[in-house]
């Protein structure tokens, strides 16, 4: 990775976690005042449920993954996706285009590095004023954006001087595109500023690590035929076959402080209707404070999310006996009864792993629609599910889409081995170049990219 000039390296530092912040908070909440307080109409609408969803949610401990509302008084939540929403059907339809751990992307992150660096050596590209711009309006700033845009090479057509033209349209959706935001022609959001205004020499840097990366995983993911990847900064799950992407879903998947992990496994197992066994961390991070809340109303907690209680020796626990407050509730166990809101959706899919992470179905569909999905705490749910798995049980005898669609309308629990075990990749990959010229980026979330730059040049 090159050394970066000190002043260089602290602002590239420093636009990371600009960035991070970004892509979170333009999934929280607009500002109330400031340069971004134009967000309004259809926008505010969407910030205004997900803050209703997320007060919901994480009243007594943030039970954010559980389903169900019962016993609760809370707002009600938006658990499905919206059906007339312009910016979720593109979240939720990416293209296919290249596998990301393609070994033709090796290449073509190589060729990108080389203009990144033409970039740097040029003196990289002028910062976007923070504000509003759409589609007619005249001003110097859009001046501004249509240089920065002309560097990046996003601007490829002829656009009249200081107008947001529909070249200048075409460019700004090309480079959402390119990073992983909702191509609507806009600039709209704190995020899309925050993208554009990170530093070149940052870009460069962060093309180089993460060419290491795809050098460790491309031969192998390349030569399996078959295989899924999660690519985390993307939020995103792509089934590949022979090199080609036959579907990609979006994704929800670890929060900062709950990270998903990388892993590289087998999926040798679907689970249809399962119990949810929670895991201890949850239990002492989220499912404790949430049933001492419960319990401080009067309410049961465990009927009302069906869940049951098992001491040390797998003997159920009368509810009403159970003391929130006292230690002893931390050793024991709980799981969640099959049924509509249960946290893991209707199936799970498993591969060995020493994380216990697993992909899996959902009951708030409303969080694919956001552009912003870093949300589980650690594992992974994933949209059109069904597809997904039918696509993984192609090869076992009896498991086609009618037969998954069944299961989920019966209910009815199995568990089923994979008779082809299909290789799947839990990678991190923030940043590459694709065989059509187009060079990807996505938030460097957990920090992994940010902080290999600081570590190289401190």
């Amino acid at each position: 990775m090159p050394v970066l000039p000190y002043g260089l390296r602290s602002k590239a530092i420093l636009a990371t976690a600009g960035l991070v912040a970004g892509f979170l908070m333009s999934g929280v909440a607009p500002s109330s005042a400031g340069p971004f307080s134009w967000l309004t109409g259809k926008q505010q609408e969407n910030q205004q449920s997900y803050q209703r969803q997320e007060t919901g949610r994480n009243q007594g401990g943030g039970f954010s993954f559980f389903g169900g509302r019962r016993g609760q008084s809370e707002a009600p939540r938006a658990d499905e996706l919206p059906s007339n929403d312009p910016e979720a059907y593109m979240i939720t339809n990416p293209a296919l285009s290249t596998p990301t751990l393609s070994s033709r992307n090796i290449a073509a992150t190589k060729a990108a590095i080389e203009k990144y660096k033409a970039i740097v050596a040029q003196g990289g590209w002028p910062m976007i004023p923070p504000k509003a711009m759409k589609p007619g309006i005249r001003s110097q700033d859009v001046s501004i954006l249509q240089r920065r845009l002309e560097i990046s090479g996003d601007l490829a057509g002829m656009s009249v001087p200081g107008e947001y033209d529909a070249a200048v349209v075409a460019a700004v959706k090309r480079f959402q595109a390119r990073h992983g935001l909702p191509p609507t022609g806009v600039i709209d959001s704190k995020a899309m500023v925050e993208a554009l205004n990170m530093p070149a020499s940052f870009r460069l840097a962060q093309l180089q690590t993460n060419l290491k990366r795809l050098q460790s995983l491309a031969s192998n993911a390349s030569a399996g035929g078959r295989y899924v990847v999660v690519n985390i900064p993307s939020a995103q799950v792509e089934a590949v076959d022979n090199g080609q992407v036959v579907s990609r879903h979006a994704a929800v998947v670890g929060k900062i402080d709950r990270p998903t992990p990388e892993i590289t496994s087998r999926i040798h197992e679907i689970n249809f209707n399962p119990y949810w066994y929670v895991p201890k961390s949850i239990v002492q991070k989220d499912l404790v404070p949430k049933g001492r809340l419960f319990a401080s109303r009067g309410q049961d907690m465990l009927a009302s999310y069906r869940m049951q209680a098992f001491d040390a020796a797998g003997n159920p626990i009368d509810p009403r006996r159970i003391d929130w407050n006292g230690s002893e509730v931390y050793n024991y166990t709980f799981r969640q009864l099959p049924w509509e809101e249960n946290s893991l959706g209707f199936v799970k899919i498993n591969f060995p792993n020493k994380d216990a992470v697993y992909i899996h179905d959902t009951p708030l569909k409303s969080l694919f629609g956001q552009a912003v999905r870093f949300e589980s705490s650690g594992c992974v749910r994933v949209h059109n599910v069904e597809q997904l798995v039918a696509w993984i049980l192609r090869d076992t005898p009896g498991w086609d889409i009618n037969r998954i669609h069944h299961m989920k309308a019966s209910r009815e629990q199995a568990d089923v081995k994979v008779a082809n075990r299909v290789p799947v990749y839990l990678t991190y990959v923030s940043a590459w170049g694709t065989p059509d010229g187009l060079v990807q980026f996505r938030p460097d979330i957990y920090g992994h990219d940010s902080g290999a730059v600081a570590a190289s040049t401190f």
